[in-house]
C-alpha cells in the first residue's frame, strides 16, 4: 500500500514530532532531513527542497502603528517594497495543485539602507510536533518497505504515541484545497521577540490573513481544474481587484510556550495588526535568488529558541545553496 500522505503535504519543514521512542534530542541535522524529503518526494537539482512548486509576486508593505512594538524600523518607514513567493509543499516542481495540503508563503519586506525582514509560514495553524527528531522519526514511518509498500499502521501507531503530532494531524486529515493563494491563510508558527527602547519585551507569533477571506475547495470542485491553476487563479483575482493581506501579531503572556509550535497560544491573547501587504503583479523570476529564511528579522526582532525553527533556518541554507549549484 502508498502511503497516502502525499509528498507536498509533508516535505515542510516546519512539521516535527515528538514522543515514545524518539531520538535522542540533536541528532538529527538540517541535512537529514532533506535527504529524507528526497526520499519520500524524489530528488529533482536544481530546485528547492521543500515547496518546490511555487509563484512569485510583489507589491507593498503598508505598516500599522502598535505600542507593543515602538520604534520597530519595520513599521516607522513608511510604506516598504515586498517580494512574496506563493507555494505548494513537497520537492515536485510540477505538484498536482488539485491536492490538499501544504500551501506556503514567503515573504521578503525590504526595509531602507537594504535591511530586510522575513515572514515565512504555512496554512496550517500548528506543526505536527516540537522538535526535528520527532519529524524525523515520523517521516521515516512513511517510507516504503524493500517491496514498495506503506504500512499505514506504523504512522497510525507513532501519531497516537506522540500527542505533539495530533493536533497537526486532525488539520490534515480535514483540509481542503486551496481556491487561491490570495483565499489563504498563513500562519508563522513560531514565537518571535521584539525588544522594546524600554527593555521590556514582546512576545509574539504572526498570522497573514486573506482580505478577500479564505476559500477552499471540495475535491469534486477541485478535480475541475487543472492540475496548475494556483497561477491562473491568482492573475485572475489581480485583475478583478485588489489583493491583499493583513500582517497580525498574537501577543503572548507568560506560561505561553516559546519552543513548542505544535501547541497553539489560547485564543483570548491580544491580537494587534502590523500592517497590511497588498499584492501588485504575479510571475517572473524575482524569488529564484531569494532564500526565504524565516530567522531574517530587521532591528529588534529576534527568534525564540524554538529548536525547529533554528533547524529551518540551517535547512533553509544548505537548501539555498544546493539550488544555486544545481544540486
Amino acid at each position: 500500500m502508498k502511503h497516502p500522505f502525499t509528498a507536498a503535504g509533508l516535505a515542510c519543514l516546519t512539521l516535527t514530532l515528538a514522543g515514545p521512542g524518539a531520538l535522542a534530542q540533536g541528532s538529527v541535522q538540517a541535512n537529514d532531513l532533506l535527504e529524507l524529503f528526497e526520499k519520500l518526494g524524489g530528488s529533482y537539482p536544481g530546485f528547492r527542497k521543500a515547496h518546490a512548486r511555487g509563484l512569485c509576486a510583489s507589491g507593498t508593505f503598508t505598516p500599522a502603528t502598535s505600542p507593543h512594538f515602538p520604534q520597530a524600523a519595520l513599521l516607522a518607514n513608511g510604506e516598504l517594497p515586498v517580494v512574496l513567493r506563493f507555494s505548494v509543499g513537497g520537492t515536485n516542481p510540477e505538484s498536482d495543485e488539485r491536492a490538499p495540503g501544504t500551501r506556503g508563503a514567503g515573504i521578503r519586506i525590504e526595509l531602507p539602507e537594504g535591511d530586510f525582514h522575513h515572514f515565512t509560514g504555512n496554512n496550517f495553524p500548528v506543526s505536527a510536533g516540537k522538535d526535528p527528531e520527532t519529524f524525523f522519526g515520523f517521516l521515516a514511518t512513511l517510507l516504503p518497505d524493500e517491496n514498495g509498500d506503506y504500512d499505514p499502521e506504523k504512522t497510525l501507531a507513532y501519531v497516537q504515541q506522540n500527542p505533539s503530532v495530533q493536533a497537526h494531524a486532525a488539520w490534515k486529515k480535514n483540509a481542503q484545497t486551496a481556491a487561491s493563494y490570495a483565499n489563504t491563510e498563513y500562519f508563522g508558527l513560531h514565537t518571535f521577540y521584539y525588544q522594546q527602547p524600554s527593555g521590556q519585551q514582546t512576545r509574539f507569533r504572526w498570522q497573514l490573513r486573506p482580505d478577500l477571506g479564505v476559500q477552499t475547495l471540495t475535491r469534486a470542485e477541485a478535480a475541475e481544474k487543472p492540475p496548475h491553476f494556483l497561477a491562473s487563479s491568482l492573475a485572475q483575482q489581480l485583475e478583478d481587484g485588489s489583493v491583499s493581506f493583513t500582517l497580525e501579531a498574537s501577543i503572548g503572556e507568560p506560561g505561553d510556550s516559546d519552543i513548542d509550535p505544535s501547541v497553539q497560544w489560547p485564543e483570548q491573547r491580544a491580537r494587534v495588526e502590523l500592517g497590511r501587504i497588498t499584492v501588485s503583479e504575479s510571475g517572473g523570476n524575482d524569488c529564484d535568488g531569494i532564500n526565504f529564511d524565516p530567522a531574517v528579522l530587521s532591528a529588534g526582532f529576534a527568534p525564540s529558541a524554538d529548536p525547529l525553527l533554528r533547524m529551518r533556518s540551517a535547512a533553509y541554507a544548505i537548501s539555498f545553496g544546493k539550488r544555486m549549484s544545481n544540486q
